[in-house]
Protein backbone atom coordinates (compact mmCIF):
# COMPACT_ATOMS: atom_id res chain seq x y z
CA UNK A 1 0.00 0.00 0.00
CA UNK A 2 2.69 2.71 0.99
CA UNK A 3 4.53 2.06 -2.71
CA UNK A 4 0.74 2.70 -4.50
CA UNK A 5 0.92 5.97 -1.96
CA UNK A 6 4.18 6.79 -3.05
CA UNK A 7 3.26 6.35 -7.06
CA UNK A 8 0.19 8.45 -6.69
CA UNK A 9 2.82 11.21 -5.17
CA UNK A 10 5.44 10.60 -7.61
CA UNK A 11 2.03 12.00 -10.68
CA UNK A 12 0.88 14.00 -8.27
CA UNK A 13 4.27 15.80 -8.39
CA UNK A 14 4.75 15.78 -11.77
CA UNK A 15 1.74 16.90 -12.96
CA UNK A 16 2.26 20.25 -10.24
CA UNK A 17 6.01 20.73 -11.32
CA UNK A 18 5.06 20.07 -14.71
CA UNK A 19 2.36 23.26 -14.14
CA UNK A 20 4.52 25.27 -12.49
CA UNK A 21 7.10 24.72 -16.07
CA UNK A 22 4.56 26.20 -18.31
CA UNK A 23 3.56 29.02 -16.09
CA UNK A 24 7.47 29.72 -15.73
CA UNK A 25 7.91 29.15 -19.60
CA UNK A 26 5.01 31.89 -20.03
CA UNK A 27 6.61 34.36 -18.53
CA UNK A 28 10.29 33.67 -19.45
CA UNK A 29 11.34 32.53 -15.95
CA UNK A 30 13.27 29.29 -15.12
CA UNK A 31 10.89 26.96 -13.34
CA UNK A 32 14.20 25.78 -10.88
CA UNK A 33 13.49 29.34 -9.54
CA UNK A 34 10.44 28.38 -7.81
CA UNK A 35 10.45 25.94 -4.63
CA UNK A 36 7.10 24.01 -4.10
CA UNK A 37 6.09 23.21 -0.48
CA UNK A 38 3.23 20.59 0.30
CA UNK A 39 1.07 21.63 2.76
CA UNK A 40 0.39 18.47 4.37
CA UNK A 41 -2.46 19.94 7.25
CA UNK A 42 -4.55 17.19 8.67
CA UNK A 43 -2.97 14.06 6.65
CA UNK A 44 -1.73 11.37 9.04
CA UNK A 45 2.31 10.47 9.06
CA UNK A 46 2.01 7.90 7.00
CA UNK A 47 0.61 9.87 4.53
CA UNK A 48 3.45 12.40 4.93
CA UNK A 49 5.97 10.13 4.72
CA UNK A 50 5.27 8.56 1.20
CA UNK A 51 5.18 12.16 -0.13
CA UNK A 52 8.39 12.61 1.46
CA UNK A 53 9.70 9.04 -0.33
CA UNK A 54 8.01 10.48 -3.70
CA UNK A 55 10.56 14.06 -3.25
CA UNK A 56 8.32 16.26 -1.55
CA UNK A 57 10.88 16.87 1.07
CA UNK A 58 9.71 20.60 1.82
CA UNK A 59 6.65 20.36 3.69
CA UNK A 60 4.44 23.10 4.99
CA UNK A 61 2.16 22.47 8.31
CA UNK A 62 0.03 25.43 9.70
CA UNK A 63 0.00 24.58 13.67
CA UNK A 64 2.68 24.41 15.66
CA UNK A 65 1.62 20.72 17.34
CA UNK A 66 0.77 19.43 14.42
CA UNK A 67 4.50 20.20 12.41
CA UNK A 68 6.46 19.00 16.06
CA UNK A 69 4.48 15.84 15.61
CA UNK A 70 5.13 14.94 12.26
CA UNK A 71 8.53 16.38 12.24
CA UNK A 72 9.00 13.82 15.33
CA UNK A 73 7.05 11.52 13.09
CA UNK A 74 8.79 11.39 9.48
CA UNK A 75 12.50 11.61 7.82
CA UNK A 76 13.63 13.41 5.05
CA UNK A 77 11.71 16.44 5.18
CA UNK A 78 12.33 20.42 6.12
CA UNK A 79 9.13 21.72 7.32
CA UNK A 80 8.02 25.28 7.20
CA UNK A 81 5.83 26.63 8.99
CA UNK A 82 2.74 28.69 7.20
CA UNK A 83 -0.04 29.20 9.54
CA UNK A 84 -0.46 31.56 12.25
CA UNK A 85 1.92 31.42 15.14
CA UNK A 86 1.06 32.68 18.68
CA UNK A 87 4.04 34.02 20.52
CA UNK A 88 3.52 31.53 22.78
CA UNK A 89 3.82 29.11 20.93
CA UNK A 90 7.56 30.53 19.18
CA UNK A 91 9.67 28.46 21.14
CA UNK A 92 8.10 25.19 20.38
CA UNK A 93 7.90 26.29 16.94
CA UNK A 94 11.73 27.17 16.34
CA UNK A 95 12.62 24.08 17.87
CA UNK A 96 10.01 22.08 15.49
CA UNK A 97 10.10 23.41 11.81
CA UNK A 98 13.22 24.70 9.52
CA UNK A 99 11.52 28.19 8.29
CA UNK A 100 9.29 30.07 10.03
CA UNK A 101 6.99 31.57 6.73
CA UNK A 102 4.57 33.84 8.55
CA UNK A 103 6.15 36.71 10.94
CA UNK A 104 3.70 39.18 11.01
CA UNK A 105 4.72 41.85 13.44
CA UNK A 106 7.45 43.25 14.84
CA UNK A 107 6.53 42.29 18.56
CA UNK A 108 7.02 37.95 17.47
CA UNK A 109 9.64 39.28 15.56
CA UNK A 110 11.58 40.09 18.17
CA UNK A 111 10.42 37.34 20.47
CA UNK A 112 11.29 34.62 17.68
CA UNK A 113 15.00 36.48 17.95
CA UNK A 114 15.51 36.16 21.38
CA UNK A 115 14.23 33.01 21.45
CA UNK A 116 16.42 31.24 18.73
CA UNK A 117 19.62 32.97 19.86
CA UNK A 118 19.06 30.41 22.99
CA UNK A 119 17.63 27.47 20.96
CA UNK A 120 19.55 27.69 18.05
CA UNK A 121 22.85 29.76 19.10
CA UNK A 122 25.77 30.41 15.84
CA UNK A 123 22.92 30.53 13.42
CA UNK A 124 20.22 32.82 11.58
CA UNK A 125 17.07 31.57 11.50
CA UNK A 126 15.51 32.00 8.31
CA UNK A 127 12.12 33.73 8.09
CA UNK A 128 9.94 35.51 6.26
CA UNK A 129 7.43 38.35 6.86
CA UNK A 130 3.66 37.93 6.28
CA UNK A 131 2.37 40.86 4.70
CA UNK A 132 -1.98 41.25 4.45
CA UNK A 133 -1.33 43.27 1.23
CA UNK A 134 -4.88 42.07 0.49
CA UNK A 135 -5.72 43.72 3.36
CA UNK A 136 -8.34 41.46 4.16
CA UNK A 137 -9.62 41.54 7.82
CA UNK A 138 -9.35 37.82 7.91
CA UNK A 139 -5.77 37.61 7.55
CA UNK A 140 -3.08 38.27 9.80
CA UNK A 141 0.29 39.55 8.74
CA UNK A 142 2.39 43.33 8.38
CA UNK A 143 -0.21 45.86 6.48
CA UNK A 144 2.25 46.92 3.73
CA UNK A 145 2.67 50.12 5.83
CA UNK A 146 3.65 48.69 8.88
CA UNK A 147 6.47 46.41 7.21
CA UNK A 148 8.23 49.46 5.57
CA UNK A 149 8.52 51.49 8.58
CA UNK A 150 9.55 47.91 11.15
CA UNK A 151 11.90 46.80 8.06
CA UNK A 152 15.03 48.03 9.37
CA UNK A 153 14.46 47.13 12.73
CA UNK A 154 13.42 43.74 11.46
CA UNK A 155 17.02 43.02 9.35
CA UNK A 156 19.02 44.07 12.52
CA UNK A 157 17.87 41.58 14.27
CA UNK A 158 20.90 38.88 15.07
CA UNK A 159 19.18 35.56 15.15
CA UNK A 160 17.02 36.14 12.51
CA UNK A 161 17.35 35.61 8.70
CA UNK A 162 14.95 37.47 6.63
CA UNK A 163 14.77 35.58 3.51
CA UNK A 164 11.54 37.42 1.91
CA UNK A 165 7.77 38.24 2.20
CA UNK A 166 4.78 35.70 1.82
CA UNK A 167 0.94 36.77 1.74
CA UNK A 168 -2.30 34.42 1.95
CA UNK A 169 -4.72 36.28 -0.76
CA UNK A 170 -8.33 36.59 -0.42
CA UNK A 171 -10.77 33.56 -1.24
CA UNK A 172 -11.45 34.78 -4.82
CA UNK A 173 -13.35 32.99 -7.47
CA UNK A 174 -10.98 32.64 -10.28
CA UNK A 175 -7.44 32.26 -10.36
CA UNK A 176 -7.07 35.54 -12.08
CA UNK A 177 -8.47 37.64 -9.65
CA UNK A 178 -5.74 36.80 -6.95
CA UNK A 179 -3.62 38.63 -9.52
CA UNK A 180 -3.79 42.16 -8.03
CA UNK A 181 -2.64 40.46 -4.39
CA UNK A 182 0.55 38.33 -6.08
CA UNK A 183 1.40 42.12 -7.76
CA UNK A 184 1.53 43.77 -4.80
CA UNK A 185 3.47 41.56 -2.95
CA UNK A 186 6.20 41.73 -5.70
CA UNK A 187 5.95 45.44 -6.31
CA UNK A 188 6.69 45.55 -1.88
CA UNK A 189 9.41 43.41 -2.31
CA UNK A 190 11.30 45.45 -5.01
CA UNK A 191 10.34 48.99 -3.60
CA UNK A 192 11.84 47.20 0.43
CA UNK A 193 14.82 45.79 -1.33
CA UNK A 194 15.64 48.86 -3.10
CA UNK A 195 16.12 50.55 0.07
CA UNK A 196 17.32 47.51 2.02
CA UNK A 197 19.64 45.09 0.05
CA UNK A 198 19.64 42.56 3.05
CA UNK A 199 16.10 41.73 2.85
CA UNK A 200 15.97 38.47 0.90
CA UNK A 201 13.82 38.13 -2.65
CA UNK A 202 11.74 35.31 -1.21
CA UNK A 203 8.24 35.76 -2.15
CA UNK A 204 5.68 33.22 -0.80
CA UNK A 205 2.38 33.19 -2.55
CA UNK A 206 0.35 30.80 -4.34
CA UNK A 207 -2.04 27.64 -3.17
CA UNK A 208 -3.26 25.11 -5.02
CA UNK A 209 -6.21 27.44 -6.64
CA UNK A 210 -4.12 30.02 -8.30
CA UNK A 211 -0.50 28.84 -7.97
CA UNK A 212 0.45 29.29 -11.38
CA UNK A 213 -0.87 33.13 -11.41
CA UNK A 214 1.74 33.19 -8.58
CA UNK A 215 4.56 31.91 -10.69
CA UNK A 216 3.90 34.20 -13.34
CA UNK A 217 3.91 37.17 -11.20
CA UNK A 218 7.07 36.11 -9.15
CA UNK A 219 6.60 33.62 -6.65
CA UNK A 220 10.23 31.79 -5.73
CA UNK A 221 7.33 29.45 -3.27
CA UNK A 222 4.62 28.24 -3.44
CA UNK A 223 2.79 26.50 -0.87
CA UNK A 224 0.18 23.69 -2.53
CA UNK A 225 -2.09 20.91 -0.64
CA UNK A 226 -4.89 19.44 -1.97
CA UNK A 227 -3.56 19.55 -5.59
CA UNK A 228 -0.89 16.59 -4.15
CA UNK A 229 -2.69 15.73 -1.26
CA UNK A 230 -6.55 15.58 -1.84
CA UNK A 231 -9.32 16.41 0.35
CA UNK A 232 -8.31 17.05 3.45
CA UNK A 233 -9.40 14.24 6.30
CA UNK A 234 -12.52 15.38 7.54
CA UNK A 235 -12.76 14.94 11.50
CA UNK A 236 -14.46 11.58 12.51
CA UNK A 237 -14.20 9.66 9.14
Amino acid sequence: MNRDRVADFVRAREVVLGRIGEAAGRVGRDPSEVALVAVSKTHPVEVVQAAIDAGLVELGENRVQEAAEKVEGTRGGRWHLVGPLQANKARRALEAVDVIQSVGSLELAQRLDRIAGEVRPGERFPVLLQVNVADDPAKTGFEPDGVEAAIAELLALPNLRVDGLMTIGRLVATAEEARPTFVALRALRERLRAANPSLGPALSMGMTDDFEVAVEEGATIVRVGRALFGARPQPGA
